[in-house]
């Protein structure tokens, strides 16, 4: 059995990092090589479980795409629901939207108008935190359903690029799994 010291190490050893994608410069953190790894997906939802082990947590909401994988083995793990937050166009029943800005342009996160009940506890999961763009616009469209925010959680912060920072200056709780420095 790992020890829970050693679980984050057991996790970075699994994250593949590609230099130049998707653009010369920048370092990509790949966490989708820690899901063929068992003993390392499982040590990251283990971690999201110590962490909210005593939050009143109703449900828990994934941010697409890598969001999803994490989110709902959390969920499951747990006993609560799980719902998706998505890109524009497609999630199929009526949806509550929330348009932001990006460098050059617009984009916007949907989820089902039935997703959640105002007053709900839930906790947003995501794979990486890097500008906080997504995880922001997210936050926003949360609350405007009148849902509490319990916690941001996830696996990998790229805290030089100033999301967590944004989300904490915010208000709200940020736990991630690891760092990395840089881009």
């Amino acid at each position: 059995m790992t020890s829970p010291d050693s679980l984050p190490d057991l996790i970075a050893a699994h994250v593949r990092s590609i230099p130049d994608f998707p653009k010369p410069g920048i370092l990509f953190r790949d966490i989708t090589s820690v899901w063929k790894h068992p003993a390392a997906f499982e040590a990251c939802i283990r971690m999201f479980e110590d962490r909210y082990r005593h939050d009143p947590i109703d449900q828990v909401v994934g941010i697409e795409s890598r969001g999803f994988v994490f989110g709902a083995a959390y969920a499951l793990r747990t006993g609560r629901g799980f719902v998706p937050i998505r890109k524009r166009g497609k999630l199929p029943a009526e949806v509550h939207s929330h348009e932001y800005e990006l460098e050059y342009g617009t984009d916007c996160v949907e989820i089902h108008r039935d997703a959640l009940a105002p007053g709900q506890s839930v906790v947003v999961m995501d794979d990486l935190l890097a500008t906080g763009g997504t995880l922001f616009a997210s936050i926003e469209l949360l609350k405007k359903l009148g849902v509490q925010i319990a916690g941001c959680a996830v696996v990998i912060d790229l805290p030089d690029l100033g999301g967590s920072r944004k989300i904490r200056e915010a208000g709200y709780d940020v736990f991630s799994i690891l760092e990395f420095p840089g881009h």
